[in-house]
């Protein structure tokens, strides 16, 4: 199941070229750029690790690839997202957010159903990354 998070998430996985291309457009505009790295990508955890500091001072993207290929090494099974934030307004905003690593296994997520009182259902969303079972074992009961 491939992670749909972020922008560019339904396009193919973008080259360093293309990444290059995309930390020179948040530079030109003055925006910081952090990364950021998880091996639960849950819709709802948005707050992933930090990998060191936003790069606030940085104004060469050729900064911003070497950063992120310490990242990649450093957690090569992970989700590593690149955020830009901009500053003009007096806080710290996300304008940019886009996945550039991912691991080679994406576990996915299981919809959790629930019947509650009243006849009413109620749906969860947990990701396989929290279970012990590998991807043929998931939909198996115990003692299968």
């Amino acid at each position: 199941m491939r992670l749909t998070q972020g922008t560019f998430s339904f396009l193919p996985d973008l080259t360093d070229a293309q990444i290059t291309s995309q930390v020179d457009h948040c530079l030109r505009h003055g925006w910081a750029v952090g990364l950021e790295y998880t091996d639960d990508p849950h819709p709802r955890n948005t707050f992933w690790e930090m990998h060191g500091n936003p790069m606030f001072d940085i104004r060469d993207a050729a900064g911003v690839m070497l950063e992120l290929q310490q990242c990649r090494t450093t957690y090569p099974d992970h989700y590593i997202r690149l955020t830009a934030f901009d500053s003009t307004h007096g806080t710290e905003s996300v304008v940019l957010s886009f996945i550039v690593n991912r691991p080679a296994d994406e576990p996915g997520f299981r919809l959790i159903r629930t019947e509650e009182a009243g006849r009413s259902i109620r749906y969860s969303i947990e990701s396989y990354a929290v279970q012990a079972a590998p991807e043929g074992a998931r939909y198996r009961g115990p003692g299968r």
